[in-house]
């Protein structure tokens, strides 16, 4: 059975030449779709976390450059001219968000086809519009694949698989890495279980992760993020499948913060600790996880809920977005090529085709 999820997270729309979005900073008590009309709006779309998601901010992106491009081209037709102001927009569109590799990937793909098209101004825009619903349609397919490859790891009928933050179709297109898995093992076997941690502090858990899976009728129990080594040591959790938003050449692996104290629990407890991510989410530059950038966010995202303040006036607050999960932690890394294996430098090597 094609599981189809009800939820598309980002599209390109032709016949306006917008980019829109599910609106994840109204989810759960609104399901609003938005449409992005300019390369600004959408550095602020991803930056305030109304698109978020590795793979839904690469898609944003790509649809950022295409929404530079539009207005670019409406100041010069000259191409020396617009490529210059087109990488200034691209180092601008890569800015707003600096853990998720995926956003970088898109852009820089955005820019080099511009780059390399021998074509005029217009051509160059169409190219980057056509491009952009292209990877936004690969996207689908793509996770469709990892959740495939993903089912096949699910240990037993009625398995309860426990997972951080939302990897789902709301930081996708629309199918979803981490959840792809789920969907994709639901199709297999309609018993299966979802546990989602609330994923403090923005609570990706509780409020998208839930409400997607209530959406498509999956069985989902919502939980604290201090409990799963309660549920763990009663047997009640089969396997751990999280997303990423960076991966190093190591398989170490940065996500949402919280992933990495999972990781060592399910660890201790020798439940399987699976990563669900597309390649271009492994970033080949780097060597390990020392050398991704941790995104510090806003401290009010910790001392306030739903705009009440929930602690002292002037207590001291740290607030790094995602953390780095060891590479040893990791059982396997589940991609479009396959289940990634340890020594995971010479398994990413190979499924990149080096």
């Amino acid at each position: 059975m094609d599981f189809k999820s009800k939820i598309k997270t980002i599209e390109w729309i032709s016949s306006k030449n917008v980019s829109r979005m599910v609106d994840q900073l109204v989810i759960p008590y609104e399901y609003k779709l938005v449409d992005i009309k300019t390369s600004n709006e959408m550095y602020n779309a991803i930056k305030t976390m109304i698109v978020r998601g590795a793979p839904a901010i690469g898609i944003a992106g790509a649809h950022g450059m295409a929404l530079a491009a539009i207005e670019i081209a409406q100041k010069t037709k000259n191409k020396e001219d617009f490529l210059k102001l087109l990488k200034e927009k691209a180092e601008f569109l890569k800015g707003s968000r600096p853990t998720a590799v995926n956003l970088m990937w898109a852009v820089n793909k955005q820019f080099e086809l511009a780059k390399n098209s021998d074509t005029t101004v217009d051509g160059i825009v169409q190219r980057l519009i056509d491009h952009g619903i292209e990877l936004e349609n690969d996207d689908i397919e793509i996770n469709k694949k990892i959740g495939d490859y993903g089912a096949e790891l699910v240990p037993k009928k009625g398995a309860v698989i426990l997972t951080h933050c939302n990897a789902g179709a709301l930081a996708t297109v629309g199918y979803g890495t981490a959840l792809g898995v789920v969907r994709s093992a639901f199709a297999k076997d309609n018993t299966i279980q979802v546990f989602a941690d609330e994923t403090r502090p923005r609570q990706q858990g509780a409020r998208i992760t839930t409400f997607e899976l209530v959406m498509d009728n999956i069985p989902v129990t919502l939980i604290t993020d201090g409990m799963s080594g309660y549920f763990m040591n009663k047997g009640m959790i089969d396997m751990v499948v999280v997303g990423a938003d960076r991966i190093a050449s190591n398989g170490d692996t940065a996500n949402k913060i919280g992933t990495y104290n999972l990781a060592i629990v399910a660890d201790y407890h020798k439940v399987p600790f699976y990563i669900a991510a597309p390649l271009s989410t492994v970033d080949t530059s780097i060597k390990t996880g020392e050398e991704i950038p941790i995104e510090e966010r806003d401290h009010e995202e910790v001392t306030c809920i739903n705009g009440k303040r929930i602690c002292a006036e002037g207590v001291n607050v740290i607030n790094p977005g995602f953390d780095v999960t060891p590479h040893e932690l990791i059982k396997g890394i589940i991609t479009e090529k396959g289940v990634l294996y340890p020594p995971y430098e010479e398994s990413i090597k190979k499924a990149f085709g080096n």
